[in-house]
């Protein structure tokens, strides 16, 4: 199946690439202002990065760290997740590290008279506190609007997508959890201090919480239930670009008393954008609701694809 492609097409696609950029801006800031300055181990590519600082013994600063592993991330991806992957996660690959050592420059050299060094507060005592508030708060809304825009962070969820390509029994989000949970234990025996360590379980909570908020719930799956006219089109799209399949069901306008076809269709977070681009190429005037799924069973979901 071809798409033409339109001006609307054009505009939506450079939305998309300047909301990747922005909610990788966020994510940065949060990350460089926030987290690392106060050592908080909350996982993810951070969280691998200062810890590789204390125990590494080379005087290397803690952006490079974080400049290293993403890119190395990134390739591992390439090579055994496939282009699809490091397609979505190219962009933030790309700005992520610059913009990192950007914000973090801001708080080494104490620019603007030290307004970004939160050591500097004459709150200090509660200095940390806010850090892991409104540092998990901005790492999980920049990572929300980069899933919202079709993009990837990448960081650690390579490591635990390749550890679900090896036994492809286990569920994608426990591996998630499982490698975000084994940095998290880390950071507690090489930065040994246990409130640090607490706060940095607080602040990843809150980052989880927040993205969950962002994309409108907790589930990462999401039901989507389509009214159009153009049904076959919409449902070769989805199998062909989203390798998903659709449930067409006749209904009836209680209204116009018109016969109408309505798809329903399982898709994840990271989809969203894919499936939006399908119904507007094929029908822009199609009705859709899109609501939270508390589980999803079957093929595709908790069964492998055939």
């Amino acid at each position: 199946m071809t798409f033409k492609v339109s001006k609307h097409d054009v505009l939506n696609y450079i939305k998309n690439l300047i909301l990747v950029i922005f909610g990788t801006a966020v994510l940065a800031f949060g990350t460089a202002v926030f987290i690392v300055p106060f050592d908080l181990v909350t996982g993810g590519v951070s969280g691998l990065a200062i810890v590789l600082e204390k125990i590494v013994p080379f005087a290397l600063s803690i952006d490079f760290y974080i400049t290293a592993l993403t890119w190395i991330l990134f390739f591992l991806g390439l090579i055994f997740l496939g282009r699809g992957f490091a397609i979505k996660t190219l962009l933030s690959t790309v700005f992520y590290p610059i913009l990192f050592t950007l914000f973090y420059n801001l708080v080494e050299n104490q620019s603007f008279g030290g307004l970004f060094v939160l050591q500097n507060s004459a709150y200090n005592e509660i200095a940390v506190l806010l850090a892991a508030v409104f540092g998990g708060a901005l790492v999980g809304a920049g990572c929300a609007i980069t899933f919202v825009a079709g993009g990837s962070t990448g960081g650690v969820d390579v490591l635990a997508f390749l550890i679900c390509k090896m036994f492809q029994r286990v569920k994608s989000s426990y591996v998630i959890f499982g490698v975000d949970a084994a940095i998290v234990i880390c950071g507690v025996f090489i930065i040994n201090d246990l409130v640090l360590s607490m706060l940095g379980i607080c602040s990843a909570l809150i980052c989880a919480a927040v993205i969950d908020r962002v994309f409108l719930g907790s589930s990462s799956a999401y039901v989507a239930q389509i009214i159009s006219n153009n049904c076959e089109e919409i449902s070769r799209g989805v199998i062909e670009k989203l390798d998903r399949t659709t449930t067409i069901v006749d209904a009836k306008g209680a209204y116009s008393g018109e016969a109408k076809k309505l798809i329903i269709v399982s898709f994840s977070m990271r989809e969203y954008s894919d499936l939006m681009n399908i119904i507007n190429h094929a029908d822009p005037g199609a009705f859709m609701m899109i609501s939270k799924a508390h589980e999803n069973h079957g093929e595709g979901w908790t069964r492998d694809k055939k």
